[in-house]
């Protein structure tokens, strides 16, 4: 005697719950994703082989671009009031400037609370008149800041 197989169902599997969770994930990385904000000032970077990545806080920015204008740009954080509740949060200043008020710039931002350690980090467009470049470096040197970082655009390798 041959027993007789049994046909197999086909089985379905509901897709529309995983959609959802997927659409719901890709909604929560776009509203809680930070970037980054835009710049005052376009600069285009000079190229180096540098890789050295500068920390995300606690840095003063002096964007100069190639017609010699000065831009010193911070970040400090101020109880914003969101809901009832006392929240600190990054707020961005920025304040123009020229080479001969620069120290004074710096020494007000320096002089907020928390600000002494600042790192200065200069971002010059490659075509900057090298006077420019000269005059902030005495400036610096005026307000006794010996270490400072100039931000470059890494340089594209050709493989061959």
């Amino acid at each position: 005697m041959l027993k007789k197989m049994k046909r197999r169902l086909g089985v379905k599997i509901d897709m529309t719950p995983m959609v959802d969770i997927a659409f719901l994930l890709l909604i929560f990385y776009m509203t809680t994703t930070s970037f980054k904000p835009p710049e005052r000032m376009n600069v285009s970077l000079p190229a180096s082989h540098s890789d050295i990545k500068l920390p995300e806080s606690d840095m003063i920015y002096v964007t100069v671009t190639k017609e010699d204008s000065i831009l010193v740009e911070y970040i400090t954080k101020e109880k914003v009031i969101q809901e009832g509740k006392e929240v600190m949060e990054p707020v961005r200043h920025y304040e123009e400037t020229n080479t001969t008020t620069l120290p004074q710039v710096i020494t007000q931002v320096r002089s907020l609370p928390g600000a002494i350690t600042w790192f200065v980090v200069i971002k010059a467009d490659k075509e900057v008149s090298y006077g420019t470049m000269s005059s902030i470096m005495e400036a610096l040197q005026k307000i006794k800041i010996s270490k400072f970082s100039l931000v470059t655009e890494r340089e594209k390798e050709e493989r061959t």
